[in-house]
C-alpha cells in the first residue's frame, strides 16, 4: 500500500474516532442528567414530557404492564453489544430467564453516548412496554428515556 493511501486512512479513522468521542460526551452528559450543548425540539417520545412521566415499577412487575406506556426501574447487570450492533441492557444474571430487558438498535445507537457506564448502576427506562418472546422488553430510541434512578 503506498504511504498516502496509508495517511489517508489514518486520518479518516483518527476523525472517526474523535467524532465518536466527541458524540459519546455530549450523550454521557444527557443520561446523566446534564445540559446538552446542542438542546433539540421535543424530541421526547408522546407521553414522556415532563408532566406525564408514569411511577416506575421493578423490573421484576415490567409484564403487568405489556401493551402500556410505562416505566421500569432496576440496576443494570450486564450491556451486551451484539454483532449486529444492537445494544441490550440486561436486569438479570441470566437474560433468558429474566422477565425483563431492553434494547437500542444499532439504528438508533449514534444517539446515544457509552451505554456500558450504565452497568452496575440504577436506572429508569420509559417507553412502551411491548411483549418480547415472552418477556417484557423496551425499545429506547431516545436518550431521553433512559436516566439514573435515585
Amino acid at each position: 500500500m503506498k504511504p498516502r493511501a496509508i495517511l489517508i486512512i489514518a486520518g479518516v479513522a483518527l476523525a472517526f474516532g474523535l467524532g465518536m468521542w466527541i458524540g459519546s460526551r455530549i450523550s454521557l452528559r444527557s443520561l446523566r442528567g446534564g445540559t446538552n450543548p446542542a438542546p433539540r425540539s421535543s424530541s421526547r417520545p408522546s407521553g414522556l414530557q415532563s408532566g406525564n412521566l408514569p411511577a416506575c415499577v421493578d423490573f421484576r412487575s415490567a409484564a403487568s404492564l405489556i401493551g402500556q406506556r410505562g416505566c421500569v426501574s432496576g440496576v443494570v447487570q450486564r450491556v451486551y453489544i451484539a454483532r449486529t450492533g444492537n445494544t441490550f441492557m440486561d436486569f438479570c444474571a441470566d437474560y433468558r430467564n429474566c422477565p425483563f430487558t431492553s434494547v437500542v438498535f444499532a439504528s438508533d445507537s449514534t444517539r446515544f453516548g457509552d451505554l456500558q457506564s450504565l452497568q452496575g448502576r440504577r436506572v429508569e427506562i420509559r417507553g412502551d412496554i411491548v411483549d418480547y418472546q415472552g418477556h417484557a422488553e423496551i425499545v429506547i430510541r431516545d436518550p431521553q428515556q433512559v436516566r439514573g434512578a435515585p
